[in-house]
This record gives structure tokens, C-alpha cells and sequence, in this order.
């Protein structure tokens, strides 16, 4: 995944310039941004982030100095691990990814019945699993349309497979498909993209905090109007159901809503193959995953908070969870 801003607090509700002294020397570059068109607003704001109440810090040596920061914390064996916040009732939140940009024409299709609508609803076409049509930026269509399914099948654009629906849009430079889906489908879709399904549980359990805390900044610093993020790498990669695998499945959902914080806002969280891609990558902003290193950790006992703390150093697990208490 390439090189980004680390960091958004969604408390804030005007643009600010980066804050960088004490962000940077923990390795975060911090910004303040409004999440305006990020689909969460209103009273959801408060609640996004429940963090665990705060309580004495561990100290960690000299060159691990936190700076006087409210960082979450719990000394263990082996060093130091991040407090896991309680439960609570999770947040369904939609992410929008566009899956395929510029095309000249989209093949669509689903696994079940599906409709093809306008934006206002309307039924324009109808199909039998398995049948498809094919739009093109020739035809004389609405811009937006829409291709739904039922919730227990998955709809198909150019030969790739999404859980969700589709949103097509006509723009200059061609057709649009972007896939409206829940986060934590989606989460679960980038874990398997991004690590072999077959490492440790832990390691798959960290890579599923850091995409969906990865993906919630870009939520609230979506990349247009009508998408959040990509699918390729420039952003993290996501393949839908292809690369979603039963255990990637059991990362997200033993993982659900928790999302690396740093005093009170949302970490981007970097990360790459091995730690040499990390530093040459990420070096600048300072804190990233090593995801080779932290199959070692997880191979060697250590559990997915405890690996979260060796990489992300300064930031604190946070829940997104309904409600306030």
C-alpha cells in the first residue's frame, strides 16, 4: 500500500493544518479534517471512538518515551500489549470502494436474480442468476444506476465477485463501479488480500485492525464524492469475495470495530511486506506494520494487541460501538 497521512480526528468539524511535533515523534502525521460526505454524522460523531477508560501508563524505556500521551498500555511477559476496549453494540457502517474506474464498458451480473435501477428506483432491468448485461459508455443510459441482488448473493462486475451492491456511474473519462458494502465485509476481503489466509490468527486479527482503522480515515478523507477508496494498492488491496476466506472472516469478527486511536481520532495505519518495505515506504512517517514480522511475533506467542503495541507505539485500541457507554 503506498505512503499516506496517518491520522484524522473526527472530532473536529473544520480543516486544520497538519499538527506534527508531537504526532511525528511518535511517528503519526496528524490532521484534523471534516467528514463531510463520509456518510457518519450527526450524534454518530461521539460515539465512533469508545476508548477504555484511562488509567496509570506503563512506562517503557527511554527510546520508547510516549511523551506524556494517553496511550492505552498493559505490561505483559514479553513487553507491552494495547488494552482492548469493551464491547458494546457495533456501528454497521457502509464503506464505498471503487472497484473499477475509466472502463469503457462494464459486464454485469450476479450469482442470484438481480435489478438493475435508476437512481430514483426505478426497475430498468432484470435478470436470473448467472444472466448478464453489459453497459457501455455509448448507450443512451441515466448516469447512475444501480445493480442490486438479495442479501444471500453477490453481484459481478468484470469478472470480479463483491458482497454489497454496485453503484455505476457515467463520468468523463468513462463508467464507474464502485461497491457499496459493509465495513466489516470489507475488512475481511483486504485481510485476505493483503496476508496468505493461512498465517497465524493473530497476525490476520492485527492486519484486520490496521485495514479497518486504515479504511475509517478514508471514510472520514474519502478519496471523492462518491467513493471512499480504491481496490488496488495505492490504498490497500481488496478483491471482494475472491480473496474473503472463512478465517479471514473469523479475523474481522474477532475484531469487530476496534480501530488503532491516537488521542481520541483514527490512526492510518500503514504497513507492508517486510520491514524493509516498511521503512523505505513509511520511514518518514515513522510507524508501520511489518506483516512477515508480525507472523514472527504471532508464531512466537505473542497476541494480536501485543503486536499492534511492537508497531503502532503511541496509539491506543478504540471500539466503534453504538452509543456512548
Amino acid at each position: 500500500m503506498a505512503a499516506s497521512r496517518a491520522f484524522v480526528n473526527w472530532r473536529q468539524l473544520c480543516l486544520a493544518a497538519p499538527l506534527g511535533l508531537g504526532a511525528v515523534g511518535l511517528g503519526f502525521w496528524a490532521q484534523a479534517v471534516l467528514p463531510s460526505g463520509s456518510g457518519i454524522n450527526g450524534p454518530l460523531l461521539d460515539a465512533m471512538l469508545s476508548s477504555p477508560p484511562t488509567h496509570a501508563i506503563p512506562q517503557p524505556s527511554a527510546a520508547e518515551d510516549l511523551k506524556g500521551l494517553a496511550a492505552e498500555r498493559t505490561p505483559t511477559a514479553d513487553g507491552f500489549a494495547l488494552a482492548e476496549p469493551a464491547g458494546g453494540i457495533p456501528l454497521e457502517l457502509e464503506i464505498r470502494v471503487a472497484v473499477v474506474r475509466g472502463a469503457e464498458q462494464l459486464e454485469l451480473s450476479s450469482d442470484g436474480p438481480w435489478w438493475l435501477r435508476s437512481a430514483d428506483g426505478t426497475v430498468l432491468r432484470q435478470g436470473a442468476a448467472g444472466s448478464t448485461i453489459t453497459l457501455t459508455t455509448t448507450e443512451a443510459r441515466p448516469s447512475e444506476l444501480w445493480l442490486e441482488t438479495n442479501a444471500r448473493h453477490a453481484v459481478r462486475v468484470n469478472g470480479g465477485t463483491y458482497a454489497g451492491r454496485l453503484r455505476i456511474l457515467r463520468e468523463s473519462g468513462g463508467l464507474l463501479a464502485v461497491n457499496h458494502l459493509p465495513l466489516e465485509a470489507y475488512v475481511a476481503s483486504v485481510v485476505g488480500a493483503e496476508m496468505p489466509s493461512s498465517w497465524s490468527m493473530e497476525a490476520l486479527k492485527a492486519q484486520a485492525v490496521a485495514a479497518r482503522s486504515y479504511a475509517l480515515a478514508h471514510m472520514a478523507r474519502p478519496a471523492s464524492r462518491h467513493w471512499h477508496l480504491g481496490s488496488t494498492t495505492r490504498w490497500q488491496a481488496y478483491r471482494g469475495l475472491a480473496s474473503s476466506t472463512s478465517r479471514t472472516r473469523e479475523a474481522a469478527a474477532a475484531t469487530t470495530g476496534l480501530i488503532l486511536s491516537y488521542q481520541g481520532g483514527i490512526v492510518e495505519s500503514l504497513y507492508a511486506a517486510t520491514s524493509e518495505i516498511s521503512m523505505e515506504a513509511h520511514g518518514h512517517l515513522g510507524a508501520s506494520m511489518s506483516q512477515h514480522g508480525a507472523q514472527a511475533l504471532a508464531n512466537s506467542g505473542q497476541r494480536y494487541n501485543q503486536i499492534l503495541a511492537h508497531y503502532y507505539r503511541g496509539a491506543a485500541l478504540a471500539r466503534l460501538r453504538q452509543g456512548s457507554s
